[in-house]
């Protein structure tokens, strides 16, 4: 197995929650969704971020608005909706569930008839 495939496909399968997260706190320009996941360390590319914000509007989790910039192209800015909300609050349940199993999972101490299993392995 390959690594840094596993740790590719765990950050995939958490950058949605994490993506509609950064925008429930407020209106957001995509390139600051991107360098917050970048600083996370939830390493994301544009051609990641703007068609998973397309479907997030599609479903009608975000909306989006144009504002002119003085400093180049108007820029569009995202923000939740209603159903982008209560989306969110059953992701935010979800996660607490999966870290509290994990951390279950994780912080289990070995016990003797495993380590015998895994020496004979």
């Amino acid at each position: 197995m390959n690594l840094e495939n596993t740790q590719i496909q765990m950050r995939k399968g958490i950058l949605e929650y994490c993506i509609l997260y950064i925008i429930s706190r407020g209106e957001v320009y995509a390139s600051d969704m991107l360098e917050e996941l970048t600083t996370a360390r939830i390493m994301v590319v544009e051609g990641t971020l703007y068609p998973l914000l397309t479907r997030l509007r599609k479903a009608g989790l975000v909306e989006y608005k144009w504002v002119e910039s003085t400093s180049g192209p108007p820029r569009k800015y995202y923000w939740l909706t209603i159903q982008g909300n209560d989306f969110l609050k059953n992701l935010n349940k979800t996660w607490r569930d999966l870290a509290k199993s994990t951390r279950l999972i994780t912080t289990k101490k070995r016990t003797t008839s495993t380590t015998k299993k895994s020496a004979k392995s």
